[in-house]
């Protein structure tokens, strides 16, 4: 609970009046002092008063494209003995808040509102908790409290519609292709893990279990399985914060297409991001998740490819790189990536090549993308 300005005011206001009454004599003055002040503490004990309240909030769905709609619902159940007249509220999104108008509930009884939630920019966005506001009749003192919990909801950046990538060269005449060069046997060892419930026996690693005293499992990776890695540009100085967005989509279109198909995908940044490589939505959606979030928060004189991944093999399968128009690969090229994404032209229609992609932005990046995979480009 606290005093408003207005309620500031009016106890200062009572003070004043009280001592200038016990100075001059009028009884007036005191009379006045006693009801600004009788005022106050009225304001005082409604500010506390609080309704025993439950909240239950829902976010739908939890994960959204960024611009498309998404809803936010709360369930409002009076858990006391009393019916309450209903107060103010409102529901915290992200720095922002959103006004709610609870109406009065007879005891046990509940109500559900809902409002749309802003998704015009990616991020992860904390909805809740609900703030109880009970102000007094003429504003002297407000009564806030916080109930129920919050909500994530992941905003991921906008995708356009891109074919899968494509490199390698055939197995066999009746085989996909392959991206994973030196091709070695039909499985190659990828990791050594705990076990789990429901792992292979014949796996089992026993010179690591008795070196752990916990069972070890190896890991085995189909080295025909396609690949696509992409290297995200992350220092302020390759693109401008507008650039960079586009570029976001156009890293989260390509590896959304590309693990969908059951590719193997994998993220990293300048920063240091390096997402788990593997197939399917599950990695769609961490990868999303981590492209939710992603910014340019790498030193402007940083390399392209972080140095520790610099200094290993190239990465199997398809490496994308996208970075600014005039930003230096520099270590990066040691990864003799298939294909750059410059974005940031000035027009379309740009100079590019096979390998090399000039874009104005996202939705121009993906249309030359897909001429280049169908082989028209």
């Amino acid at each position: 609970m606290r005093l408003t300005r207005r309620g500031v005011l009016v106890l200062v206001v009572a003070v004043l009046c009280y001592a200038l009454g016990e100075v001059a004599g009028y009884p007036l003055f005191r009379a006045l002092a006693g009801i600004a002040a009788g005022a106050v503490l009225v304001a005082v004990a409604v500010a506390r008063f609080r309704p025993k309240v439950e909240v239950v909030r829902t976010v739908h769905p939890d994960r959204i494209e960024r611009g498309k709609p998404a809803l936010a619902s709360l369930t409002v159940r009076n858990t006391g003995a009393r019916r309450h007249g209903g107060f103010a509220a409102g529901d915290r999104i992200g720095t922002e808040t959103h006004g709610v108008r609870v109406r009065p509930l007879a005891p046990g009884a509940e109500a559900t509102y809902h409002y749309e939630l802003p998704t015009a920019r990616r991020g992860r966005l904390e909805v809740g908790p609900l703030a109880l506001n009970r102000p007094d009749l003429f504003d002297l003192a407000r009564g806030e409290r916080t109930v129920g919990g919050t909500a994530s909801l992941w905003v991921h950046p906008r995708r356009h519609a891109v074919r899968p990538a494509q490199a390698g060269h055939p197995r066999h005449h009746h085989d996909g292709p392959i991206t994973d060069p030196p091709l070695r046997g039909s499985a190659d060892l990828r990791a050594v893990r705990q076990y789990v419930l429901g792992d292979e026996v014949k796996y089992l690693h026993w010179k690591a279990t008795a070196r752990t005293g916990q069972l070890m499992v190896r890991e085995y990776a189909d080295p025909a399985q396609l690949r696509c890695t992409v290297l995200l540009d992350t220092r302020p100085s390759a693109m401008s914060p507008a650039v960079f967005e586009e570029a976001v989509e156009v890293a989260a279109s390509l590896l959304f297409a590309s693990a969908s198909a059951g590719q193997h995908c994998r993220l990293i940044t300048t920063t240091g991001t390096d997402t788990p490589v593997d197939s399917g939505l599950r990695v769609a959606r961490v990868v999303l998740d981590e492209l939710s979030l992603v910014a340019q928060d790498a030193a402007d004189d940083a390399p392209l490819l972080p140095a520790p991944l610099a200094a290993g093999r190239r990465p199997g399968g398809v490496v994308v790189v996208l970075t600014g128009m005039a930003a230096e690969l520099g270590p990066a090229r040691r990864w003799y990536p298939d294909t750059v994404f410059r974005l940031g032209a000035r027009q379309r229609g740009a100079a590019t090549g096979r390998g090399r992609i000039v874009a104005v932005d996202a939705a121009d990046a993906a249309g030359q993308w897909n001429a280049l995979m169908a082989g028209t480009a």
